[in-house]
């Protein structure tokens, strides 16, 4: 039986849920998942075992994580595979317990990561990184095995038991690609969470200097009540449709009926080597792409032609690829042609599960 152990990512989430736990599922595993949720059930397979919801973040870690602690050692897996830093220390006490294996899913460079965390005070956050990074590594060798979602990740960890199995999507050959950027009402698209550093407030500005009749697709959550009420007192906001979290199979509906896609994160350092899913989801869609001008990110746009990378804090170079785009629709539609075909023949999640069956089938023997 495999556990899959998440305290913080929501219940359905697309990496632990549509990706991880249905291939596991469908390889003939026996998966339960422990995550946030509301009712105990079985979805596609999976047993969901739920646990409340924390109102605050130390809620989340004094009392759920002890939570998911108990809830994980009353289900005897052969392997549990967790998703969130602040379970280290409790997954290392149910390996001790149990001696089950222990896969540690690391979504992030988490070092890193934390330099940029704005509810920590910036004086804490140098000091506070570097002791998380000492600990993260250390008690990483005891587990047997580290899974990461990027190379760069992979290489922080310096241990031999560790691989990458990247965040590439699900490829919905059903999805209608046909993207006129001729027509007048052009939509743009930004999906996933939404939260300063990842360029929501410069995307909204950049409505401004547009001189076509454009909307903006806002997909996603807000991480920050002030910042969700300073954005919609905007006056660019009237220009935005903002739809909120949706379902995991009604992305690929909003992403038909728009024109371009958006991924525009501030530079900061968890940032530039990340793989972040709007991008190859984007790609999918046969959507031409305007992002951060990061190097791993111009290499995957660029290198494929699918897409212009810019400076993410330049609200007016933001406006004026997009108004490129509109203006050349024809190169914006090969442009996107060019970026559905690199998902179907490099950027899947087929490659990748095949790596995550793998792992497993190692741990098992």
């Amino acid at each position: 039986m495999i556990c899959i152990l998440t305290s913080a990512h929501p219940i359905f989430d697309i990496r632990i849920f549509n990706k991880q736990a249905k291939t596991l599922v469908q390889a003939g595993y026996d998966v339960t998942l422990i995550a946030q949720h509301d009712k105990e059930e079985v979805v596609d397979g999976i047993k969901i075992i739920p646990l409340p919801k924390p109102k605050k973040r130390f809620e989340r870690f004094l009392r759920t994580d002890y939570l998911i602690y108990r809830k994980a050692l009353e289900q005897r897996a052969n392997i549990y595979h967790f998703h969130d830093p602040e379970l280290l220390p409790w997954t290392l006490r149910l390996k001790k317990k149990t001696g089950a294996k222990i896969i540690y899913d690391a979504h992030e460079d988490y070092h890193q990561a934390i330099l940029s965390k704005p509810w920590l005070p910036s004086f804490l956050r140098k000091i506070t990184a570097s002791i998380f990074n000492f600990y993260e590594k250390h008690i990483s060798k005891k587990f047997d095995y580290i899974i990461t979602a990027t190379p760069h990740i992979t290489q922080t960890f310096k241990q031999k038991n560790v691989a990458d199995v990247k965040n590439y999507p699900l490829i919905d050959k059903k999805i209608i690609i046909d993207n006129n950027l001729k027509k007048k009402n052009i939509t743009l698209i930004y999906t996933g969470g939404i939260e300063k550093i990842r360029g929501i407030k410069e995307i909204i500005r950049s409505l401004r200097y547009i001189k076509y009749d454009i909307s903006l697709k806002l997909i996603g959550c807000f991480s920050d009540k002030n910042f969700e009420q300073e954005i919609k007192m905007m006056p660019e906001w009237k220009k935005v449709d903002f739809s909120g979290q949706i379902k995991f199979e009604h992305i690929n509906r909003e992403l038909e009926n728009a024109n371009i896609g958006l991924a525009l994160y501030w530079p900061e350092p968890n940032h530039i080597e990340a793989l972040p899913n709007k991008i190859f989801e984007y790609m999918t869609a046969g959507l031409p792409i305007v992002a951060s001008n990061f190097p791993l990110w111009k290499e995957i746009v660029e290198n494929n032609n699918c897409g212009i990378c810019v400076n993410p804090l330049k609200v007016n170079e933001i406006a004026e690829t997009i108004e490129y785009l509109i203006e050349h629709p024809d190169e914006a539609k090969k442009m996107g042609e060019n970026g559905r075909k690199a998902t179907f023949e490099k950027y899947n999640w087929e490659n990748e599960s095949k790596k995550l069956l793998k792992i497993y089938n190692k741990l098992l023997e």
